[in-house]
């Protein structure tokens, strides 16, 4: 693959560039979580000031390769709009573009094909009220019923429509999906979603009857998520997980 990569320091501005280092920094914990799956699978940013650009990751890249400068700008119809040696996954175009075209919150978009989510997404119940980390994704969770693999643009107004106004998305028999108004605040939920699913499978292979947290409790979720993070949501958690990533992977902001 070719890899020789024009400046693009220079070609986007400050607010952009932020942008970049941000997502690539993201891939890179996807990676670091071990939630990536080879080149495979998706993380998408909306464009600062704009509805129609967004980055998402250069096809044929692993997660823990990817740098702000390697992330491929693309319109809504996945034409490139900067000059990069890299295309992308068509799959990818399909569900991101889908969502970001749809969801003026949805300044990032990301999706996982983690081994517990998929996992997850096989069982008939889907995610259960079985731990704490579920009442936050059981509060906003929604179903796509899995359709072979995303290449179809038919596909897209079913995908738009289950996911609602929700920040979690279960693709059956597939794998998890997360929306955030931003890069930090999408990537908090997947640890948070993934970790319920993770726990769930840990849990049942139990082979015991299960607890279940009241719909009571399920309710008040948002509002505990707030006061917990101090209404910041995921970027309270963010600089420490960028500080990790500084110590284990650097070099993802170049």
């Amino acid at each position: 693959m070719n890899s020789v990569m024009p400046e693009v320091r220079s070609s986007v501005s400050d607010e952009e560039w932020k942008l970049r280092v941000d997502l690539a920094a993201c891939y890179r914990l996807v990676a670091m979580f071990g939630w990536d799956d080879l080149i495979f699978t998706h993380i998408s940013a909306r464009l600062p000031g704009t509805e129609h650009h967004f980055l998402i990751n250069p096809y044929g890249l692993m997660f823990d390769e990817i740098t702000a400068s390697s992330l491929v700008k693309v319109d809504l119809h996945g034409h490139k709009v900067l000059d990069s040696p890299y295309e992308t996954n068509p799959a990818g175009f399909v569900i991101h573009s889908a969502i970001h075209s749809a969801r003026e919150d949805a300044q990032c978009v990301l999706h996982v094909h983690s081994v517990n989510g998929v996992a997850v997404s096989a069982q008939v119940e889907g995610v259960l009220p079985l731990s704490q980390h579920s009442i936050f994704v059981l509060s906003s969770l929604a179903y796509h019923d899995y359709e072979g693999v995303a290449l179809e643009d038919d596909e897209r107004p079913r995908l738009v429509h289950d996911l609602g106004d929700k920040r979690f998305l279960m693709l059956r028999n597939h794998g998890l999906l997360t929306v955030g108004r931003s890069v930090a605040e999408a990537f908090v939920a997947m640890y948070f979603f993934e970790t319920a699913c993770m726990i769930q499978v840990r849990a049942l292979s139990g082979g015991q009857q299960m607890r279940r947290i009241s719909d009571a409790i399920i309710a008040g979720a948002p509002e505990q998520w707030e006061k917990v993070t101090r209404g910041a949501g995921g970027g309270l958690a963010w600089p420490a997980l960028r500080r990790k990533l500084d110590r284990r992977n650097p070099g993802y902001a170049t």
